[in-house]
């Protein structure tokens, strides 16, 4: 595959060589938005690489890798990017780290600077606008590897929970408690946010089709409180809830303080990711939890075998990992062992 030049992008555009290179260079301040539309478009489809970074990809090892989340504000995130950063330092490698914010033009201006500086590999939770991108670091044979969300082409090793058993798990959970009226809470389902919509078709196979669709609250902030007063308005909100992640946990929380309800006397709750802040909360939530240490360790111990061995780079996987339960109170007046073996009971 002949590589394209700043000469086939400029032409491709109908610019100039040095619009382009402005362009690149973030310097187009008088530049309209025509003109810089066309540019990207014509980058995007000749898969250009300015020289900089096609040069970055041919330089001796740093000793570098870079992490692009897709939202730091996740405590997952968080305690992944340790374990990274701990297995880095191990072998003697660093990390720079970026937040994406779930946007795909963000996502891939941080490649473009991670290139540059010449890390050896790159540890994505890759977004959703990125897929042509990611298929040419393929062809330049560059070390990549995802974690927490899967694209449908095989093209990088890629880590992340096994979703549908966390949601079987809550499920069988809630019926051990003899809890069958259960809704749950997620954010909005955007498009290659693997969690999300793996955890919402796990939830509705464990429940074997006896969902309600109006329990199943999905959205931004704004929307989840609408819809949860529409519920609560209508008597129509459910016994429980499954969480799917510590964000979705927060806005349901804040809907049951507001209405001066009690957990689990009223609502009883299921999450996934652990929070210092549930173990304060009374009572503490049930917590299902991601095993993030293992996963960020086996991701960057995949990373370095890749960009010491050419050979591994052309073979993918995806490693699913297995969920655990922190079960605390799911009913009033339930008796909890606790970790210094004395048993309470809930009786607000």
């Amino acid at each position: 595959m002949k590589k394209a030049t700043m000469a086939d992008v400029a032409k491709h555009a109908g610019v100039s060589k040095s619009t382009v290179s402005q362009y690149i260079n973030n310097r187009f301040t008088y530049m309209s938005q025509a003109t810089k539309a066309r540019i990207k478009d014509a980058i995007d489809e000749l898969q250009y690489f300015p020289n900089h970074t096609a040069k970055s990809l041919k330089q001796k090892k740093t000793s570098t890798i870079g992490v692009i989340v897709a939202n730091s504000l996740h405590s997952f995130s968080s305690e992944v990017i340790h374990a990274i950063e701990e297995e880095c330092e191990k072998n003697n490698f660093q990390i720079f780290v970026c937040n994406a914010d779930d946007d795909s033009e963000k996502e891939r201006n941080y490649i473009d600077i991670l290139l540059a500086k010449q890390v050896d590999g790159l540890i994505i939770f890759p977004t959703s606008g990125n897929f042509d991108y990611y298929k040419t670091l393929k062809q330049l044979n560059f070390p990549v590897v995802f974690m927490d969300r899967k694209i449908d082409e095989n093209l990088y090793p890629t880590f992340l929970l096994d979703n549908d058993e966390a949601s079987n798990m809550a499920v069988k959970t809630f019926s051990e408690k003899e809890i069958d009226e259960l809704g749950i809470v997620l954010p909005p389902l955007k498009e290659g946010v693997t969690p999300r919509r793996e955890r919402l078709e796990g939830f509705k196979k464990a429940l074997a089709n006896r969902n309600h669709e109006e329990w199943i609250i999905s959205g931004g902030k704004e929307a989840i409180q609408e819809k949860l007063e529409e519920l609560y308005a209508a008597g129509n909100l459910p016994r429980a809830f499954f969480t799917v992640n510590d964000i979705s946990l927060i806005e349901l929380l804040t809907f049951i303080k507001r209405k001066r309800l009690r957990v689990p006397d009223d609502v009883s709750i299921i999450t996934i990711d652990d929070s210092v802040f549930l173990d304060l909360l009374q009572p503490p939530i049930t917590v299902i939890k991601q095993p993030t240490i293992e996963m960020g360790r086996s991701a960057t111990e995949c990373l370095l075998k890749l960009i010491e061995d050419d050979a591994l780079k052309q073979t993918y996987q995806v490693n699913r990992f297995t969920p655990t339960i922190k079960q605390r109170r799911l009913v009033a007046n339930e008796v909890e062992v606790n970790e210094h073996g004395t048993e309470s009971v809930n009786n607000r």
